[in-house]
């Protein structure tokens, strides 16, 4: 992987962190509403996973926003 890939996967985790936390959501607790283990919302949330499109779509479920917002806000 790339330095540029490392960025982006880190900025996008950054701002699902961001989302989470604005909804007062534990770690834990997105993980269960998205239907995915804890461990791997923290590695996206520090850049370390490269998360796919289907658990975009569970994330984005489950923080109540629209999946796109996820690809185009994150870099704000």
């Amino acid at each position: 992987m790339n330095k540029r890939d490392e960025q982006a996967l880190s900025l996008f985790g950054k701002h699902i962190r961001k989302l989470r936390k604005s909804r007062r959501l534990s770690q834990e607790q997105l993980a269960d509403k998205a239907e995915l283990h804890r461990t791997y919302i923290g590695m996206i949330e520090r850049g370390e996973k490269n998360i796919t499109l289907l658990n975009i779509l569970k994330i984005s479920t489950a923080l109540e926003i629209e999946p796109y917002l996820l690809l185009m806000e994150f870099n704000n």
